[in-house]
């Protein structure tokens, strides 16, 4: 219980001097009638503070709009209030690839519920990784969140180095923790899903080989075939984009022009297959089935809709801020691996 006094009546003049020079925590305290330090307790997390005071303090910070000075409150919890969210892609890729976009707002509204601001960093080049660790390292932020790491890319190594708690959005098998969809048993499924229409040609376009993603969902369509693999159904998309995924399609048609189902590593890559294919003059599901993997917002706007791999995207961006905020606050945060389903429309 708390030892502090209980509220008295309101102060008309408090209120009045917080709307004359900007409300201070003094006219909060006046205002509900508590000491400043109950205030404190109550802008720092409620610890033991009654429930009659709580609501005098929250009703008195409404009335006179104060809002916490992030600048001091920095110099004492040596906190910034602020989380990196470092995008290892070009630009454009943010704009273009619905998965990015879903994570980003994502795990901004779950960073402002705990009353932390997010801000958007590109990492795609060697100047721009020079940039975030100079950030990060300078104190402006209290965490990272790094999203779509490649191999070779040395700023999970970097940032491991530094101390600064990061989270990876993908597997991350060296450094540090990380969040990822179970990419490889999703491309099985997938695969066997295909294989059980009685298909017999299955190609895949996997994408960027550099890319955890890629390699992970790659292996799951290796595992599902086994010795029935054909490397010539096999291509590699150069990006995770929709002209990559129209060029990975080319390739394959011309090169096994009798591939009958393929299973694509995203979304946004099966829509440049579909375009490919229906270019070529091959009707889907008719002569190709087709599946996909996200189940992004894109999936059910194609034509025909995509059958797909759900990845619980909601749940990665819950994941992501939660290691997070545990490393930060000095808890111990294990990797999670969690799991996908297969979403049915007409493409397959």
């Amino acid at each position: 219980m708390s030892d502090e006094a209980p509220p008295h009546p309101k102060s008309r003049g408090a209120a009045r001097r917080a709307q004359r020079r900007g409300p201070t925590i003094e006219d909060v305290a006046d205002l509900a009638g508590v000491s400043r330090g109950t205030v404190s307790r109550v802008l720092n997390g409620a610890h033991h503070v009654s429930p009659a005071s709580l609501a005098a303090v929250h009703q008195a910070l409404t009335q006179t709009g104060y809002v916490v000075n992030q600048s001091a409150r920095s110099l004492v919890t040596r906190r910034s209030g602020t989380i990196a969210f470092v995008l290892s892609e070009p630009q454009d890729r943010l704009f273009e690839d619905p998965v990015l976009a879903t994570l980003l707002r994502s795990c901004t509204q779950l960073l402002g519920d705990h009353g932390s601001s997010l801000v958007l960093m590109l990492a795609g080049t060697p100047a721009e990784r020079a940039r975030v660790l100079t950030f990060a390292r300078a104190g402006h932020t209290d965490g990272v969140l790094l999203v779509s790491t490649h191999t070779g890319d040395p700023l999970a190594a970097q940032l491991a180095e530094t101390g600064i708690p990061t989270v990876v959005c993908g597997r991350e098998p060296r450094h540090l923790p990380f969040v990822a969809a179970d990419d490889r048993g999703g491309a099985r499924l997938m695969t066997r899903y295909l294989m059980d229409r009685d298909r017999h040609r299955i190609a895949t376009v996997a994408g960027p080989a550099d890319t955890p993603g890629g390699a992970e969902r790659l292996a799951g369509f290796r595992d599902e075939l086994g010795d029935r693999v054909d490397e010539r159904l096999i291509e590699n998309a150069s990006a995770y984009t929709i002209s990559a995924g129209r060029e990975a399609m080319d390739l394959l048609l011309n090169r096994t022009p009798d591939l009958d189902a393929v299973f694509v590593a995203s979304d946004l890559l099966a829509v440049g297959a579909l375009q490919a294919l229906q270019a070529a003059g091959r009707t889907v599901p008719g002569d190709v089935i087709i599946g996909g993997f996200d189940d992004s917002a894109i999936a059910s706007a194609t034509s025909p809709p995509l059958t797909t791999i759900r990845q619980p995207l909601p749940l990665i961006a819950a994941g992501l801020v939660e290691v997070l905020l545990d490393r930060i606050a000095g808890r111990s945060a294990d990797s999670r691996i969690l799991p996908t389903e297969l979403v049915v429309r007409e493409s397959a």
